[in-house]
């Protein structure tokens, strides 16, 4: 009796062990993209400590322009955001022809044997390209990654080379591509700003194959596979895009979405977790959508020969106002007058990129910044570097300003320097037309008399490649008042979000 009853107590405790133990393991296999069940074990008990850097961008695909931006160009490993590419290079040939949905995708041994998440193919099997497809959007499946890399470019790494050479033709600089799945690699990165250059190149080269991005379910022999992407039939919009975890870089995702004609692209990278990434991504999406345009203007993104490598060192040219009529008084609803400008050269300190800039780390840019009594106009060509520094601002001039176009006055006499902008701004919308920036400015002093009225309206023009965005922002709030001026504005219909410069 003791015999059969010690047999038994064993029998309950291993029982109970494995129920436990299988629990875990369930619940650390719903985690998209980790690398391996025992690294992403690890690192749920870790948890509390686990702070992975965080990136984001938010991008108007209308226009092309950028709404919203943090360390946008800061590198990050793509994880399963990397599956983007290796699906794109797959349209690729099925639009071309080589390939068709029904082709089979052989599976070799190393297709087979990479770490989950996967589809569990075994050596000599094959996979139709239209379930690889549906397998990688959906499971995120390591094996299928491998085997459609396999499949076009004859070897994994052939075939990231084969990646990384598209990122440099749709102008994603900073991206380099090790292997086809996002498995932890330390030379595989990318940026937030690069990822949405692809989800927008992904949309306009493939719009006949990208609905497999909005697969919800996907039933493979039997088993149906729910996408990692929980944000389908969930937030009002969304259409699509992908997911990825590893432990370096945290859970990332891409993100697209259409509400009333209007089509944003958001990425985060640095989640702690999937819930906490997901919440962070439906925060920028609802704040920056009513931002966005319903019309589109800009061109599809076209591919080139080569990217366009950053080149020549930093310059600033800094334009200040010469003295003008009088401007509408604050709440007016007359227009802003426009302002001659001239152009001064001057010496500056290290820049740095403002937080929610929209174009940290671009090699030109391009801001003119307009207020009722000067312009300001910074024209910057950056070096390439390895970790763009973001915030703060760009610090005043040290050294004695000297006109570049005014042969009559005195290099030694003191030039009228631009004003700037510190502590909090707010921005009300961004606009294709300069005109329409000012009437938004106008609209809002009327509508927030109390909260803006010792603020400084302004318009600043960001160019990237051929297209023009005009911002409407109010500089020289402290945060108290821009927060209250948002709040103010949201009431009355009018976006506002609130930008630390």
């Amino acid at each position: 009796m003791s015999a059969a009853g010690g047999l038994i107590q064993r029998s309950f405790r291993w029982g109970a062990f494995g129920l436990v133990t299988f629990a875990a393991f369930m619940i650390v296999g719903t985690a998209a993209d980790a690398r391996g069940h025992r690294h992403h074990r690890h690192h749920v008990a870790a948890s509390t400590g686990y702070e992975p850097s965080y990136s984001s961008m938010v991008v108007d695909a209308n226009t092309g322009a950028i709404l919203q931006a943090t360390s946008a160009d800061s590198p990050r490993h793509p994880a399963s955001l990397t599956k983007i590419m290796t699906l794109y290079l797959l349209f690729e040939r099925l639009e071309a022809g080589k390939i068709k949905m029904s082709t089979e995708l052989p599976v070799s041994a190393h297709a087979a044997a990479q770490a989950p998440s996967k589809l569990g193919l075994k050596p000599g099997q094959s996979i139709d390209v239209d379930s690889a497809i549906r397998a990688i959007v959906t499971r995120s499946a390591n094996d299928v990654a491998v085997v459609v890399a396999e499949a076009l470019g004859g070897s994994e790494e052939n075939f990231a080379s084969m990646m990384t050479a598209k990122a440099r033709a749709l102008g994603m600089l900073h991206t380099v591509y090790r292997d086809a799945s996002g498995l932890p690699n330390d030379a595989q990165i990318t940026t937030a700003h690069d990822m949405t250059i692809l989800a927008r190149a992904i949309q306009d080269r493939f719009p006949e194959y990208y609905h497999y991005f909005s697969i919800r379910t996907f039933v493979y022999r039997g088993e149906a596979i729910r996408n990692h992407n929980h944000l389908l039939g969930r937030v009002a919009g969304v259409d699509g895009m992908k997911t990825g975890y590893i432990h370096d870089s945290g859970f990332n995702i891409v993100i697209s979405m259409r509400r009333g004609g209007r089509h944003i692209i958001a990425v985060v990278f640095g989640g702690r977790t999937a819930s906490a990434r997901d919440a962070r991504v439906v925060g920028l999406l609802d704040s920056t959508i009513a931002m966005a345009s319903t019309k589109r203007t800009a061109p599809a993104i076209a591919e080139t020969s080569e990217g366009h490598p950053q080149t020549g060192k930093e310059k600033i040219a800094l334009v200040a106002a010469q003295p003008e009529p009088a401007q509408p008084t604050v709440g007016s609803t007359d227009p802003i007058k426009p302002n001659p400008v001239k152009t001064l050269t001057v010496q500056v300190g290290a820049m740095h990129t403002a937080s929610l800039e929209a174009d940290a780390g671009d090699d030109r840019k391009l801001v003119r910044v307009s207020s009722p009594s000067k312009v300001t106009t910074i024209n910057v060509r950056r070096e390439a570097t390895p970790l763009p520094v973001a915030k703060p601002n760009i610090p005043a001039p040290q050294a004695k300003l000297a006109s570049a176009t005014d042969g009559a006055r005195a290099a030694s006499e003191p030039e009228p320097a631009a004003k700037s902008h510190s502590g909090w701004m707010i921005q009300v919308g961004a606009f294709p037309q300069e005109k329409e920036a000012k009437q938004r400015l106008a609209t809002a002093q009327g509508k927030a008399k109390a909260q803006l009225s010792k603020a400084d309206p302004f318009t600043e023009r960001i160019e990237k490649g051929n297209q023009s965005l005009y911002r409407a922002r109010f500089a020289g709030l402290d945060k108290d008042r821009a927060e209250q001026a948002c709040r103010h504005l949201k009431r009355s219909d009018i976006p506002c979000m609130l930008v630390r410069n």
